[in-house]
C-alpha cells in the first residue's frame, strides 16, 4: 500500500537533521530572548519551547537541561573568543548588567553553590572558568603577582557574591542601588587591593 505512511520515513529521515537543527536554533534563540526578558529564574523550559513553537522536551535532548541551555547561550552570545578580565570596567559592568537583568544565573550560582545535576555543575563550572577565572589568572601571571590562581579565584568569588546577594534580600542598601554604583565600588575595591 502506497500513501502517506509509506513516504514518510524516507521523507523524514532527510528532513530530520535539518528539522533538528531549526529546533535547536529556535529553542537557543527563545532561550536568548526570555532569559534576557525575565530573568533566568522567572523563565520556564516549558515557555522556552512555546516561544520556540518546538516541544520543550527537546531541551534536554539538544542541549541536556536548563542549565546546560543557559551556557549555550553565553557561547553563542560571546563565540569563543577568550573574554577580558573582570578587573576591566567595561567587562565587569557587562557582568553585572546581565546579572541584573537576567537574575541569578548557573555560572554566578555554582561559583557559591553547586548545581544539583552533575552534568549541569561540569559544564557551568567550566564556563565560570573559562569566561571569569582564567582570564584573571592570566592577568595577574603577566603582573608577576604571586598565587595568581587563588587571587583569580577570589576575586570572582567575590564579583560573584555581591552580584548574587543583590538578589538575597539581606542587604538593603545593595539590593536598592544602581549597578553602575556597584560596579563602581567594586572597582574602587580592586584598585586598592588588587
Amino acid at each position: 500500500m502506497t500513501g502517506p505512511t509509506s513516504e514518510r520515513p524516507r521523507s523524514g529521515a532527510t528532513d530530520r537533521p535539518r528539522s533538528g537543527a531549526r529546533s535547536r536554533e529556535a529553542l537557543l534563540r527563545a532561550a536568548t530572548e526570555l532569559f534576557s526578558e525575565r530573568g533566568y529564574d522567572r523563565t520556564t523550559i516549558r515557555e522556552i519551547g512555546e516561544r520556540a513553537g518546538v516541544d520543550a522536551a527537546l531541551i534536554a535532548r539538544h542541549f541536556g537541561g536548563k542549565a546546560l541551555l543557559y551556557v549555550e547561550v553565553l557561547r553563542a552570545e560571546h563565540g569563543d573568543s577568550a573574554p577580558v578580565d573582570l578587573l576591566t570596567e567595561p567587562r565587569l559592568r557587562e557582568v553585572a548588567e546581565r546579572a541584573e537583568r537576567r537574575g541569578p544565573v548557573p555560572l554566578l550560582r555554582v561559583a557559591v553553590q553547586p548545581l544539583s545535576e552533575q552534568g549541569a555543575q561540569d559544564a557551568t563550572r567550566a564556563a565560570l572558568q573559562a569566561r571569569l577565572v582564567e582570564p584573571l589568572r592570566e592577568r595577574f601571571v603577566r603582573e608577576g603577582r604571586d598565587r595568581p590562581g587563588l587571587r583569580a579565584d577570589v576575586m570572582v568569588a567575590a564579583v560573584a557574591g555581591v552580584l548574587l546577594a543583590r538578589h538575597s534580600g539581606a542587604f538593603d542598601d545593595l539590593a536598592g542601588a544602581e549597578v553602575g554604583e556597584v560596579v563602581d565600588i567594586l572597582m574602587e575595591m580592586y584598585a586598592g587591593g588588587a
